[in-house]
């Protein structure tokens, strides 16, 4: 999966007025690549919003670890709270807020696992210590103390010491297909241009609407 939309100039993008954009992933990509450039600290972190089973929101920090015409691609421990939330309401909300260019991006939409051999390709490029912590990792349940995670860290570590790490059974990905992405850019007094595209279903076409800061 490519990290980012490919761009082939459309005109918007050189006159800077995003509000003329028709595309929402295109215009998301040129976004990514300007933060890329200007965010002091990660441009990837995005705020993932569920629903438990109660119907209570929850909301936490991912990093985006993909996005195409498909959507947007994060991996997790899928015994995880969101794990577990996602796959009895596959629904989620993203929020994207890069400060240094005082803009934001929402998006919400239809929830899917990414296939097996997406989640084995992403895993590799991890780094090593990352992949023993994938294992390690009994994310959200109870921790006794710090000292059992680094325990069960050793235990791995030196079980995974010499080869590959394969990728645990229970940690793979999410894919965000989006149905509606909402930019927004500040201006003075608080004047901000938000721009909405909406479509009906994955692939379909999508439809503008300017609404009032």
């Amino acid at each position: 999966m490519s990290d980012t939309v490919p761009i082939e100039h459309p005109t918007w993008l050189t006159s800077g007025d995003f509000t003329a954009a028709d595309e929402p992933l295109q215009l998301f990509a040129a976004w990514l690549r300007d933060a890329t450039g200007s965010e002091p600290r990660d441009p990837t972190a995005m705020t993932l919003a569920t629903v438990d089973k109660d119907g209570l929101p929850n909301a936490r920090m991912v990093l985006l670890k993909g996005v195409d015409e498909h959507g947007f691609v994060f991996y997790t421990n899928m015994d995880s709270q969101k794990g577990h939330e996602l796959d009895e309401r596959p629904k989620a909300a993203l929020v994207f807020h890069w400060k240094s260019l005082n803009r934001q991006v929402r998006v919400r939409g239809n929830v899917e696992r990414v296939t097996d051999a997406e989640a084995d390709a992403y895993f590799a490029t991890r780094p090593k210590q990352a992949q023993i912590g994938a294992w390690a990792s009994k994310q959200s349940a109870p921790l006794e103390s710090r000292l059992a995670f680094e325990k069960a860290i050793a235990i791995y570590a030196a079980k995974y010491a010499i080869g590959t790490v394969p990728r645990p059974p229970n940690w793979s990905g999410f894919r965000i297909i989006p149905l509606i992405m909402e930019f927004w850019h500040d201006r003075p007094f608080r004047l901000h241009d938000r721009i909405e595209f909406r479509r009906e279903l994955p692939g379909g076409r999508w439809s503008k609407t300017r609404l009032y800061p």
